[in-house]
Order: C-alpha cells, then sequence, then structure tokens
C-alpha cells in the first residue's frame, strides 16, 4: 500500500496542473468543479501516504507544530497584505524533515488559518498551492541545491511567486468567461504586483527563521532519530555556506 499511494503521490501532484491547462485548452464549461475535484484527490492520496507510514506521536508533532506556526503566522500578519510567512515555515519544514512534511505543513497551514479567514472553493488550492512549496523544498534539499543560502532565498521568491500563479490560474480557467488569452494576461498582470509582494516577504521571512529554526529542527531530528514517514535531506547545516545576501 505505501508503494502505490507513494507512486500515486507524484501523478495526482503533476495532475492539477495538467488537469487545469487541459481545461483551459479543451474549454471545458465545468472547469470550476472539475480542477477541484482534482485538486481534493491529490489532497487526499497525500494524507493517505503520509498516514501509511504510521507515524508515532512525536514523530508528528514537529509537522503538527510548524503547520499551526504557519497558519498562526497567517492570521497574525492578517492586516498586512501579501505579508505571509506560510511559505517561508514550509520550505523550512521541507528542507528538514523532507518533501512529505513540507506538503503536509503547507496543506495543513492553509487548512486551520481558514477557519479565520473562510472556508470556500479556494481551500484546496491554497492547500496545494502551499504544500508544493514545502514539497519541492525537500525536493531541492535532497539534490543539495540548499547547500548555498542564496538558493534558499531565490527559491523562496519563486515558491511565493507560484503560488500566485497556481491561485491565479484556477480562478481564471475556472471563472473568467469568455477565456481568452488577452484576458489571461490582463488578470496575470493585475496580480503580479500582489505576488511578487508575497515573493518579498517570503524571503525576508526566511532570512530571520531559516538558519536558526532549521538549527533547532535538526537538533529534534538527531533526537528522535529517523522514519519512513520522513524524506531525509542529504545537506547537513554544517554545509551550508553564505555567498552574499490569488488570495493570501
Amino acid at each position: 500500500m505505501r508503494r502505490v499511494l507513494r507512486a500515486f503521490e507524484v501523478l495526482v501532484l503533476v495532475a492539477v496542473p495538467a488537469v487545469l491547462i487541459l481545461c483551459a485548452f479543451l474549454r471545458v464549461s465545468q472547469t470550476a468543479v472539475l480542477t477541484l475535484v482534482v485538486a481534493l484527490v491529490a489532497l487526499v492520496v497525500f494524507f493517505a501516504s503520509y498516514e501509511v507510514g504510521r507515524p508515532t506521536l512525536r514523530q508528528v508533532m514537529p509537522t503538527v507544530v510548524l503547520g499551526a506556526l504557519a497558519a498562526a503566522g497567517r492570521m497574525l500578519f492578517a492586516a498586512v497584505p501579501n505579508v505571509k510567512p506560510v511559505t517561508a515555515v514550509c520550505i523550512v519544514a521541507g528542507v528538514v524533515f523532507g518533501r512529505r512534511a513540507g506538503f503536509m505543513v503547507g496543506a495543513l497551514a492553509a487548512f486551520v488559518s481558514n477557519f479565520f479567514f473562510g472556508q470556500g472553493p479556494w481551500t484546496p488550492w491554497q492547500m496545494y498551492a502551499w504544500g508544493m512549496a514545502g514539497y519541492f523544498a525537500g525536493v531541492l534539499a535532497e539534490s543539495g541545491l540548499f547547500a548555498y543560502r542564496p538558493v534558499v532565498y531565490g527559491y523562496g521568491f519563486l515558491a511565493a511567486m507560484l503560488y500566485g500563479v497556481l491561485l491565479n490560474s484556477w480562478y481564471i480557467v475556472g471563472f473568467v468567461q469568455p477565456l481568452t488569452w488577452q484576458g489571461a494576461l490582463l488578470a496575470y498582470g493585475a496580480s503580479l504586483p500582489f505576488d511578487a509582494a508575497h515573493g518579498v516577504a517570503t524571503v525576508a521571512f526566511l532570512l530571520v527563521i531559516f538558519a536558526p529554526w532549521r538549527k533547532k529542527l535538526e537538533r529534534i531530528k538527531k533526537k528522535y532519530g529517523p522514519s519512513e514517514m520522513w524524506d531525509f535531506p542529504t545537506v547537513t547545516p554544517t554545509a551550508t555556506r553564505d555567498h552574499g545576501s490569488g488570495p493570501q
């Protein structure tokens, strides 16, 4: 079952943007509903894959705590548009505990914080988009690309932009009628300043929390030992070198 779910994991993660693009190309009339269902299926498969690992309470707690911190941070900065620490926290989780933990932190943060901001059809998309930010952070950390701190900051900016692209794409393809290239470009252009602000804020949060949080979380991971539910990155904190400096 674990192998089957892990095989489906990559498939469903890719299926979400693939279905979105296909619906836009074919002009499917029920795009909003269809893409929402695909996003929900992706979340269900991912949560099931995480659960199949049968993590103990002490192994689950770091993911739960980081998800809660990300949600609390989002609510704390509610008065400041597009300035949210969620993406930065997801990245830290993915780097330390692996891609699945990074995805879970992002998904939990979006779901929990939306009890304050309001639940709706956008919630699964926010869960997916922030989850992907943490997931790719884990993948890149495993590959060794995060050995240099500027790469982390650059990824933080791009991850925030990707979040905006995913949410905007869902809105444009699902609700903008008639769908035209001109209208889509105008919508993306109108959102660009807000997405850029989200990216800059993510980099600022990473500058503050990445090094100290990673150091403390690495100690927790070392204390409780490896687990099949975690995908550990290959880069250790000592290997890190510093060379220079839609809805939210």
